[in-house]
């Protein structure tokens, strides 16, 4: 052998002694593949939860795939995703908030999952997820949990008034409703009977009340023309909120500024997530009654939607990254975060093993919302941020007595002026070949 070659076959053999202690581990062949997972660092048990099942899915890879977690604070999360995305420095599968997922999409930062996640798996999870998750005929984003909205009860104090308790079979009328608020504040001290969470701020305006103006008819949006004008602002939406602003003129509603006007027996009704079940429940034990939203006129509607995953359209390794998604969809993995965090599990196996939501479970209704047609998802446009923007602002206006018809033609003109300057949101780009167009 030549010096030339002796020389060439030992440089050779060096780097791939370098490259295997790069990618290689004792006893595995093959190189390691690294996936790349953001996620948003939320209550403290969620993060324990996620980081544990990291930990368990890694632990089972023996070496040959290896999930890397990154942590990021919430309250920056979407600045952080946007300054990684123009940088070209996305993740490979991204945790974000339901309001983000269709201007993502529209941006062409992800990456469709019909392909990737396997049809027993998508049956197992509640029609809820996969409506708020598709987008132009394409999946794009699934949870491993929802949410629950409805209104919780104090059981004696309606007994006191002679109230029937009603169902999402037979709902309260709004008219009943009323009527009973009414009949609740003659017996209270103050008159405040009813607790809308005024005192929380971001999206809850826009998830809490805007069933109420699907219920009446109207919407926050036409979802066919993606329009505002004439239906946020139509006559059904306005006497939905007009209706609210009764309430609040009468006195019924407690303006909650320390959060306690449920648990403190202020009130006896309470809009509420899932989330506010644990202190409700241990506050009133067995008087705690959990309530669809009264009907006002087209049958009780409910919100839906969270957290969910995508995998990113600069993703090296879809696959692998589906396989850490298709993990977090098991049942334990549904159950174990759902434990944590009390929303409501994906998963229909996971929904038939978890107490409190099973048959017969004390947040059953909600279940029963998610799966018969009852909730209602956010309105499927990269707008939707400036449409809940904009609804906060409007019943701001209408909580403080100001016209309800001014207010929402106000919010309509500035959501339509904002999808007329994006030309109505056209999938260009990857967005576009992603969906076959």
């Amino acid at each position: 052998m030549s010096r030339r070659k002796h020389v060439t076959l030992s440089l050779f053999v060096l780097l791939l002694s370098l490259l295997g202690g790069c990618s290689r581990k004792e006893g595995v062949e093959g190189p390691i593949v690294t996936v790349e997972v953001w996620a948003h660092a939320g209550q403290e048990r969620e993060r324990r939860i996620l980081e544990a099942q990291v930990a368990r899915f890694n632990a089972r890879q023996n070496g040959k795939l290896h999930v890397a977690l990154t942590l990021i604070p919430e309250g920056s999360y979407n600045d952080q995703i946007q300054a990684a995305a123009l940088a070209g420095d996305l993740p490979d599968l991204l945790e974000f908030d339901g309001p983000f997922l269709y201007a993502y999409v529209w941006q062409g930062r992800l990456r469709t999952l019909d392909d990737l996640l396997p049809q027993p798996l998508m049956d197992d999870l509640l029609p809820s997820i996969l409506e708020q998750g598709r987008y132009h005929g394409r999946l794009w984003a699934v949870g491993a949990y929802d949410s629950g909205l409805g209104l919780y009860a104090d059981r004696r104090r309606l007994e006191q008034v002679g109230a029937r308790i009603p169902s999402l079979g037979q709902p309260w009328t709004r008219k009943a409703f009323n009527a009973l608020l009414k009949r609740l504040a003659e017996r209270d001290p103050d008159g405040q009977v009813l607790d809308l969470k005024l005192n929380y701020a971001g999206e809850w305006y826009t998830y809490a009340f805007s069933p109420l103006l699907q219920s009446a008819g109207g919407d926050l949006i036409d979802r066919q023309t993606q329009r505002a004008g004439g239906t946020l602002d139509g006559p059904a939406a306005v006497s939905a909120m007009q209706t609210v602003q009764r309430w609040i003129r009468a006195g019924w509603v407690d303006p909650n500024i320390d959060d306690a006007a449920f648990t403190g027996g202020r009130v006896a009704l309470a809009l509420g997530g899932h989330w506010n079940y644990p202190r409700y429940r241990a506050a009133l034990g067995d008087r705690l009654l959990l309530l669809p939203l009264p009907d006002f006129g087209r049958g009780p509607r409910s919100g839906q939607g969270s957290w969910c995953w995508a995998v990113t359209a600069d993703s090296d390794h879809p696959r692998q990254a589906a396989e850490f998604l298709r993990f977090l969809l098991q049942p334990d993995e549904v159950l174990a975060m759902s434990e944590a965090n009390g929303a409501v599990p994906a998963s229909r196996r996971a929904i038939a093993r978890a107490p409190r939501y099973r048959a017969g479970g004390a947040l059953r209704l909600f279940v029963e919302q998610l799966q018969g047609g009852y909730s209602v998802p956010r309105p499927r446009t990269p707008a939707y941020p400036v449409i809940t923007a904009e609804f906060q602002k409007a019943v701001d206006r209408i909580r403080a007595g100001g016209s309800v018809q001014s207010a929402l033609t106000a919010a309509a003109k500035a959501i339509d002026r904002e999808i007329a300057d994006n030309h109505g949101y056209p999938l260009v780009g990857r967005a576009r070949e992603a969906v076959g167009q």
